[in-house]
């Protein structure tokens, strides 16, 4: 069936004779290869496929330092910002022919406003994105990334999007900082120093101190092997530790139900 009878077919009627007797209309013709007759010139990239040339990407990146600082709010910590990573990309990407699009952005905003008082705009974004190699071949997947930001005025998707691009080039750059391996220095943990019995005396003959701590006291003394610790006792004789928790608890409770 040709071009004419599959048309006709659609629309759910036949061929009349007349139709038939008209000579067949030609074939389109395929779209030429935009590629086909390109040459690479001396700037231009090697023409190799696109997880080639992201690779050569990756090696000629290498790593990018936490070299900026915020210090606001109370708040201080080294970070990587959206200049940066793409200042350091922007070059290599173009060097190997690799460009980068995002073909689909969902967006989520809300009103919020800061510790002062300000009223700030959120907005969150999930960028899909396509990345193409010097051939014009794509990574099999799309790519997704979420970036967040808050804007005083219109500004915040914009922030939102740069963040969600800094994320998928040092993501899918596997970047490393080369800062120092928080697991390359090891301290050893000592122990808590104990808590003398003597110590505990001023709390244990407090008429405030609950029967609760009386019984985390007792606990306390028996862990560090102190119920036997001699104490002097509110009428100035020596008395154990424990028997003295025990005996105060007592007479509190006994108090306490009269």
């Amino acid at each position: 069936m040709g071009l004419r009878e599959n048309a006709a077919a659609a629309a759910g009627r036949e061929l009349t004779a007349n139709e038939h007797d008209r000579p067949a209309e030609p074939e389109p013709a395929p779209l030429p290869d935009p590629m086909a007759d390109y040459e690479p010139g001396d700037d231009d990239p090697e023409m190799v496929p696109v997880h080639i040339a992201w690779l050569r990407v990756r090696k000629d990146v290498r790593a990018i330092a936490k070299g900026e600082q915020y210090n606001g709010g109370g708040t201080r910590f080294n970070f990587r910002g959206v200049d940066t990573v793409v200042n350091t990309f922007g070059p290599v990407t173009l060097r190997h022919g690799i460009n980068i699009f995002p073909v689909g952005i969902d967006a989520e905003h809300r009103d919020t406003t800061t510790s002062k008082g300000n009223k700030m705009r959120e907005c969150t974004v999930t960028v899909s994105w396509m990345v193409m190699g010097p051939k014009g071949d794509t990574l099999p997947a799309l790519l997704k990334t979420r970036g967040e930001a808050l804007d005083s005025a219109d500004k915040g998707t914009a922030k939102a999007q740069s963040v969600a691009l800094r994320v998928l080039l040092l993501t899918g750059g596997l970047t490393p900082t080369h800062d120092k391996d928080p697991d390359s220095s090891h301290v050893e943990r000592g122990e808590a120093p104990i808590r003398p019995a003597v110590q505990y005396l001023d709390e244990i003959t407090h008429p405030q101190t609950s029967a609760g701590r009386l019984r985390q006291i007792h606990y306390e003394l028996k862990q560090t092997g102190q119920l036997g610790a001699l104490l002097t006792n509110e009428v100035g004789d020596e008395e154990r530790a424990g028997d003295m928790v025990v005996r105060i608890g007592k007479e509190r409770a006994a108090g306490g139900a009269a």
